[in-house]
């Protein structure tokens, strides 16, 4: 089993690689949605190199006074988890802080969302949907957009 974990591990890594972010490539756009002075931007997912995992980016900026928390993502497609990768380890979180008049930014090597068991594999073009849950505010529903795997954000990230 260990052996699994680390080729899961590798093929993870290696996708996440071929999504690093720059300031080449195509706009992002506006995919997500608001509550409470929460509002989501930027959100896409590089079309995956594996027929049952992903990985998800977006930034989640916070206009109130007070700091919010997300404490889940879910999603029809799968199942869905969040990451910090710190020192080239990926490590599993079950709450990312949205600080007030800041942001929780979501990228290649740092914070992600990672797709599992996905019911089909997506395709570029086609959109993933997700709700993001927080302690405080409403739950946000994003539409996250299926770019290529090389696609690297020109702004946001």
């Amino acid at each position: 089993m260990k052996r699994s974990s680390t080729g899961l591990a590798l093929l993870t890594g290696a996708a996440l690689l071929l999504t690093g972010c720059s300031d080449s490539g195509g706009s992002s756009g506006d995919t997500g949605g608001s509550s409470g002075g929460l509002t989501v931007s930027g959100a896409y997912i590089p079309q995956p190199v594996s027929a049952d995992m992903a990985a998800g980016f977006l930034t989640i900026s916070n206009s109130g006074s007070s700091q919010d928390e997300l404490t889940s993502v879910t999603s029809d497609d799968g199942e869905v988890t969040m990451h910090e990768t710190t020192g080239g380890a990926m490590e599993h979180v079950s709450r990312l802080p949205v600080p007030a008049h800041g942001q929780l930014v979501f990228k290649s090597g740092a914070n992600h969302l990672m797709f599992d068991k996905l019911k089909q594999t997506p395709k570029q073009g086609q959109t993933v949907t997700v709700e993001l849950h927080f302690a405080k505010a409403d739950p946000v529903v994003v539409k996250m957009p299926v770019k290529s795997a090389t696609y690297v954000p020109k702004t946001g990230h």
